[in-house]
């Protein structure tokens, strides 16, 4: 088999490329053996605020546009709905935060994204004396539905191979590279946190963080926003809520964790006042990076071998900007920008 591309892994990053392939008509085959759960256990968030310090996510206005334009694609081309678009309402812990948010939103790159209209609490199941702060241009995609629909899609058409991937027996050369019966002219990994495991790229200073979410049924809170107030407590309808998330940098299991469940019912409690039950936890482990941006780029002696991976929390946004510019790096010859480039850890 003779492909223009292979790809390792199939969460947001993978996906993601995927996608600008499909658009510029390359062939490729994807490698996945569900062991990363870092997209499928995701929020799924599209937020271009930093709601801990009101500041603006790096390229945020760049990310979501392409982002809701891919997601929109993939939509019409699988029949399915992925993006819901819900406002996100950040909690007042005090008239001081009230004041940060308003100096915030006069800022260039925060001033289409934050409303300057306190909105009052009118939910006697929330604890909300200083009222919340709207984030405009949010919303939430399905990422589970996306990775299944997705995988089985490819699967239809041939295209995905669900076993390991054996870096001994890959080969490559100027002009190609060889994995078992594929030539292909470029591969790329987009493995998450298994890149640790890579050793063609397991230098990169990833950051495993172990991430926790629970999901509980609340008849009484009738809520149809995405609330941050400490934890995310977001809407998936019929009562069911996801709550998150937890940060663990020591524990690379995907095990869930009874301590991880206590940090989250702890402050889910100090904002509301209902009856709820848990009905389910899951975890995964978070591809970051210290620096807090992707790890794209070419291997330093390998040409044709590239990483698509670290999109940290964010990756719903991020995912389709970074694979956009990996892709007219390596066709365009496009210079990355030395953000994202791994050629800053050189």
């Amino acid at each position: 088999m003779k492909v223009d591309y292979i790809i390792v892994g199939i969460g947001l990053a993978g996906i993601s490329f995927c996608e600008q392939l499909k658009a510029h008509s390359k062939s490729f085959v994807v490698f996945d053996n569900a062991s990363q759960q870092s997209s499928t256990v995701a929020g799924g968030l599209y937020n271009p605020v930093v709601l801990k310090r009101f500041t603006s996510v790096w390229k945020s206005e760049e990310q979501i546009d392409l982002a809701l334009n891919v997601y929109e694609n993939i939509e019409k081309r699988l029949n399915v709905k992925l993006d819901y678009k819900i406002p996100v309402y950040r909690k007042f812990a005090s008239l001081e935060e009230q004041n940060d948010w308003f100096t915030a939103s006069d800022k260039p790159r925060l001033t289409q994204y934050l409303s300057t209209k306190l909105v009052k609490s009118t939910n006697e199941a929330i604890n909300a004396p200083f009222s919340f702060g709207e984030v405009l241009t949010t919303g939430r995609v399905d990422v589970k539905t996306l990775i299944e629909t997705y995988k089985t899609d490819l699967l239809k058409d041939g295209l995905l191979i669900e076993s390991d991937f054996d870096y001994d027996v890959l080969e490559s050369d100027d002009a190609m590279v060889s994995y078992k019966h594929i030539e292909a002219k470029h591969i790329v990994f987009a493995e998450g946190f298994g890149v640790t495991k890579n050793p063609f790229f397991s230098h990169l200073p990833m950051v495993p963080t172990k991430g926790e979410l629970l999901t509980i049924l609340a008849p009484y809170l009738n809520m149809e926003v995405v609330l941050k107030a400490g934890v995310f407590l977001i809407p998936l309808g019929n009562d069911l809520y996801t709550v998150g998330a937890t940060y663990d940098w020591h524990d690379t299991t995907h095990d869930v964790t009874d301590k991880a469940k206590k940090e989250l019912l702890d402050k889910l409690e100090k904002v509301i006042n209902c009856d709820f039950t848990v009905v389910n936890q899951v975890a995964g482990i978070r591809p970051t990076v210290k620096d807090r941006r992707p790890l794209i780029g070419k291997h330093s002696d390998y040409g044709n071998l590239y990483v698509l991976n670290g999109l940290g929390t964010r990756g719903v946004m991020i995912g389709p900007y970074v694979a956009k510019a990996l892709y007219e790096f390596i066709e365009l010859g496009t210079l990355l920008e030395p953000e994202i480039d791994i050629a800053r850890f050189k």
